[in-house]
């Protein structure tokens, strides 16, 4: 990591201190009694004139009721702003007859991304449940034709539909055909 990359982190590490404190409506006083780190030194920490310890951080963690990792993930940087098509990873299941592109991958600092996906005719891929339950999904048809269930209900998708549900069950993706199927996943952390 360069001198400037650090910095940046160490910029956005301090934004993200001092929103989480005014998340919870604390002020420096309040923080400082709360971690047993100056007023001074938390003001100071806030403004980036200073980098935290690790010990420091750890305190400032825990107030906060994240781990390190948590919180370093939440000012990784910068999601890129443009993804190039030939950045996208895509990913074919020839047994199931399903092609996935990543065409907006996930990142610790988005909640939402976006997918491809292509069914050919006949094919059929159930999951036993959501990778997070509640997970939004937002499935937009662009060609052909989708069956989709969703916990106990099915639902046939054609081209131009959009189907929206939160998942908290299993769930079932089948093209019945003739032609294979196009549409587009959004998926939203909740």
């Amino acid at each position: 990591m360069g001198n400037m990359d650090a910095l940046q982190v160490e910029a956005r590490l301090a934004g993200r201190l001092a929103e989480l404190r005014t998340e919870r409506g604390w002020s420096l006083d309040e923080l400082a009694r709360r971690t047993e780190i100056s007023r001074s030194t938390l003001s100071r920490l806030e403004r980036a004139e200073i980098s935290p310890t690790a010990a420091l951080l750890g305190r400032l963690c825990a107030a906060h009721g994240r781990t390190m990792s948590q919180l370093l993930a939440e000012v990784e940087s910068e999601p890129p702003q443009l993804v190039r098509a030939d950045r996208q990873t895509v990913w074919q299941d020839q047994e199931s007859g399903f092609t996935r592109r990543s065409v907006s991958p996930p990142h610790p600092a988005l909640r939402g991304e976006v997918v491809e996906g292509v069914l050919r005719p006949g094919a059929d891929i159930a999951y036993d449940g959501p990778p997070v339950a509640g997970l939004e999904q937002h499935i937009w048809v662009l060609e052909g034709e989708l069956e989709v269930t969703a916990g106990n209900r099915t639902h046939r998708v054609h081209a131009g539909d959009c189907l929206r549900f939160r998942l908290w069950d299993r769930s079932r993706f089948h093209c019945p055909g003739p032609d294979p199927v196009r549409y587009a996943l959004l998926i939203v952390l909740p």
